[in-house]
Protein backbone atom coordinates (compact mmCIF):
# COMPACT_ATOMS: atom_id res chain seq x y z
CA UNK A 1 0.00 0.00 0.00
CA UNK A 2 0.99 3.49 -0.86
CA UNK A 3 0.99 6.15 1.49
CA UNK A 4 0.84 10.19 0.27
CA UNK A 5 3.32 12.62 2.08
CA UNK A 6 3.30 16.44 1.75
CA UNK A 7 4.49 18.16 -0.71
CA UNK A 8 8.32 19.14 -0.65
CA UNK A 9 10.33 20.89 -2.22
CA UNK A 10 12.54 18.33 -4.18
CA UNK A 11 12.46 15.16 -5.25
CA UNK A 12 15.24 12.63 -3.19
CA UNK A 13 18.09 12.28 -3.23
CA UNK A 14 18.94 15.75 -4.40
CA UNK A 15 22.81 16.41 -4.46
CA UNK A 16 24.58 18.72 -2.43
CA UNK A 17 26.24 21.02 -4.62
CA UNK A 18 28.87 24.42 -3.61
CA UNK A 19 28.83 27.30 -5.94
CA UNK A 20 31.81 29.21 -5.35
CA UNK A 21 32.28 32.71 -7.26
CA UNK A 22 34.42 35.86 -6.56
CA UNK A 23 32.88 38.94 -5.07
CA UNK A 24 33.64 42.34 -6.74
CA UNK A 25 36.64 42.59 -3.95
CA UNK A 26 38.08 38.91 -5.13
CA UNK A 27 37.13 37.55 -1.60
CA UNK A 28 35.36 34.06 -2.39
CA UNK A 29 31.59 33.63 -1.91
CA UNK A 30 30.48 30.34 -1.74
CA UNK A 31 26.83 28.99 -1.15
CA UNK A 32 24.95 25.37 -1.07
CA UNK A 33 23.01 24.93 -3.90
CA UNK A 34 20.68 21.49 -4.06
CA UNK A 35 18.16 22.73 -7.07
CA UNK A 36 20.79 21.96 -10.07
CA UNK A 37 21.64 19.40 -12.49
CA UNK A 38 22.99 19.12 -16.08
CA UNK A 39 21.04 20.76 -18.29
CA UNK A 40 22.02 18.58 -21.53
CA UNK A 41 25.45 17.62 -22.38
CA UNK A 42 28.12 20.31 -21.17
CA UNK A 43 25.54 22.19 -19.25
CA UNK A 44 24.86 23.26 -15.79
CA UNK A 45 21.28 24.50 -14.55
CA UNK A 46 20.95 25.87 -11.05
CA UNK A 47 17.54 26.90 -9.74
CA UNK A 48 19.07 30.33 -7.95
CA UNK A 49 16.95 33.34 -7.93
CA UNK A 50 18.12 36.73 -8.78
CA UNK A 51 18.50 38.09 -5.33
CA UNK A 52 21.42 36.34 -4.29
CA UNK A 53 24.61 37.47 -4.09
CA UNK A 54 26.25 34.44 -6.24
CA UNK A 55 24.06 34.69 -8.86
CA UNK A 56 25.12 38.82 -9.26
CA UNK A 57 28.77 37.68 -8.78
CA UNK A 58 28.04 35.13 -11.43
CA UNK A 59 26.34 37.81 -14.36
CA UNK A 60 29.53 40.30 -12.55
CA UNK A 61 32.32 37.64 -13.36
CA UNK A 62 31.41 35.77 -15.91
CA UNK A 63 31.96 32.41 -14.76
CA UNK A 64 31.74 29.97 -11.47
CA UNK A 65 32.59 26.65 -10.07
CA UNK A 66 30.47 23.99 -8.96
CA UNK A 67 32.07 21.34 -5.94
CA UNK A 68 30.19 18.37 -5.53
CA UNK A 69 30.11 17.83 -1.17
CA UNK A 70 31.42 15.34 0.49
CA UNK A 71 31.17 13.16 3.86
CA UNK A 72 34.31 14.79 5.28
CA UNK A 73 32.85 18.48 4.88
CA UNK A 74 29.01 18.09 5.72
CA UNK A 75 29.12 20.91 8.19
CA UNK A 76 31.47 23.21 5.72
CA UNK A 77 28.84 22.38 2.87
CA UNK A 78 25.47 22.94 5.37
CA UNK A 79 27.34 26.66 6.51
CA UNK A 80 27.68 27.94 2.63
CA UNK A 81 23.50 27.24 2.97
CA UNK A 82 22.52 28.75 6.10
CA UNK A 83 24.51 32.10 6.39
CA UNK A 84 24.46 34.40 3.54
CA UNK A 85 27.13 36.12 1.57
CA UNK A 86 25.22 39.31 1.73
CA UNK A 87 25.96 39.23 5.99
CA UNK A 88 29.31 37.21 6.05
CA UNK A 89 32.03 38.46 4.05
CA UNK A 90 34.27 35.57 4.19
CA UNK A 91 32.24 32.80 4.29
CA UNK A 92 35.44 30.96 3.06
CA UNK A 93 37.80 31.78 5.60
CA UNK A 94 34.88 31.13 8.30
CA UNK A 95 34.49 27.58 7.37
CA UNK A 96 38.36 27.06 7.14
CA UNK A 97 38.32 26.10 3.67
CA UNK A 98 40.93 27.33 1.28
CA UNK A 99 40.45 28.17 -3.22
CA UNK A 100 42.93 28.47 -5.38
CA UNK A 101 41.75 30.33 -9.31
CA UNK A 102 40.24 27.86 -11.66
CA UNK A 103 42.46 27.31 -14.87
CA UNK A 104 39.09 27.96 -17.32
CA UNK A 105 36.94 30.62 -15.79
CA UNK A 106 37.09 33.78 -13.05
CA UNK A 107 36.10 31.98 -10.22
CA UNK A 108 37.55 30.33 -7.06
CA UNK A 109 38.16 26.36 -7.02
CA UNK A 110 37.74 24.80 -3.31
CA UNK A 111 40.41 23.12 -2.84
CA UNK A 112 39.05 20.85 0.03
CA UNK A 113 36.13 19.10 -2.03
CA UNK A 114 36.65 16.29 -4.37
CA UNK A 115 35.62 17.21 -7.35
CA UNK A 116 34.79 20.97 -9.33
CA UNK A 117 33.00 21.54 -12.54
CA UNK A 118 34.47 25.43 -14.05
CA UNK A 119 31.15 26.90 -15.49
CA UNK A 120 31.32 30.21 -18.33
CA UNK A 121 27.95 31.83 -17.36
CA UNK A 122 25.52 31.56 -20.73
CA UNK A 123 22.59 33.12 -19.20
CA UNK A 124 19.85 33.52 -16.44
CA UNK A 125 16.39 32.22 -17.28
CA UNK A 126 13.03 33.59 -15.29
CA UNK A 127 9.97 32.26 -16.52
CA UNK A 128 7.06 31.30 -15.09
CA UNK A 129 8.15 27.46 -14.02
CA UNK A 130 11.92 28.38 -13.72
CA UNK A 131 14.71 30.81 -12.94
CA UNK A 132 18.07 30.24 -12.89
CA UNK A 133 21.71 30.40 -14.10
CA UNK A 134 23.00 28.47 -16.93
CA UNK A 135 26.68 27.66 -17.43
CA UNK A 136 28.58 25.82 -20.03
CA UNK A 137 30.70 23.47 -18.24
CA UNK A 138 34.57 24.18 -19.54
CA UNK A 139 36.48 21.99 -17.38
CA UNK A 140 36.17 19.16 -14.45
CA UNK A 141 39.13 18.92 -12.45
CA UNK A 142 39.26 16.37 -9.37
CA UNK A 143 41.51 15.53 -6.41
CA UNK A 144 43.80 12.36 -7.30
CA UNK A 145 42.48 10.50 -3.96
CA UNK A 146 39.36 10.40 -5.80
CA UNK A 147 40.93 8.60 -8.59
CA UNK A 148 41.24 5.58 -9.84
CA UNK A 149 43.38 5.45 -12.85
CA UNK A 150 41.75 8.56 -15.15
CA UNK A 151 38.67 7.72 -13.89
CA UNK A 152 36.63 8.84 -10.40
CA UNK A 153 35.75 6.44 -8.20
CA UNK A 154 32.54 8.09 -6.97
CA UNK A 155 33.24 5.21 -3.98
CA UNK A 156 35.80 7.51 -3.07
CA UNK A 157 34.53 10.85 -3.07
CA UNK A 158 32.01 10.01 -0.24
CA UNK A 159 29.40 12.75 -2.55
CA UNK A 160 26.53 13.75 0.07
CA UNK A 161 22.86 14.33 -0.88
CA UNK A 162 20.28 15.83 0.84
CA UNK A 163 17.18 14.40 2.03
CA UNK A 164 14.24 17.28 1.66
CA UNK A 165 11.79 15.35 3.49
CA UNK A 166 13.68 14.73 6.49
CA UNK A 167 16.54 17.44 5.81
CA UNK A 168 19.06 15.01 6.27
CA UNK A 169 22.64 14.55 4.56
CA UNK A 170 23.47 11.05 3.44
CA UNK A 171 26.71 9.72 1.60
CA UNK A 172 26.00 8.22 -1.88
CA UNK A 173 28.52 5.62 -2.60
CA UNK A 174 28.15 2.27 -2.67
CA UNK A 175 27.61 0.91 -6.35
CA UNK A 176 24.69 -1.45 -7.07
CA UNK A 177 24.03 -1.62 -10.42
CA UNK A 178 25.90 -1.53 -14.20
CA UNK A 179 24.05 1.36 -15.98
CA UNK A 180 23.17 0.11 -19.63
CA UNK A 181 23.90 -3.37 -18.95
CA UNK A 182 21.71 -4.41 -15.79
CA UNK A 183 18.70 -3.95 -17.93
CA UNK A 184 19.20 -5.40 -21.03
CA UNK A 185 18.90 -8.96 -19.07
CA UNK A 186 15.40 -7.63 -19.13
CA UNK A 187 15.38 -7.37 -22.61
CA UNK A 188 16.82 -10.80 -23.60
CA UNK A 189 13.62 -12.45 -22.81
Amino acid sequence: MRKKLKLTEGIFPMPVLLVATYNPDGTVNVMNAAWGMMQESGYVALNLTETHKTVQNIKERGGFTVSIADAAHVAEADYFGVVSGKKVADKLGSAGLTATKAESVDAPVINEFPLSLECEFVEYQHNTYSCGVIGKVLAVTADESVMDGDKVDISRVNAIAFDPYTHGYYRVGERVGEAFRDGLKLKEQ
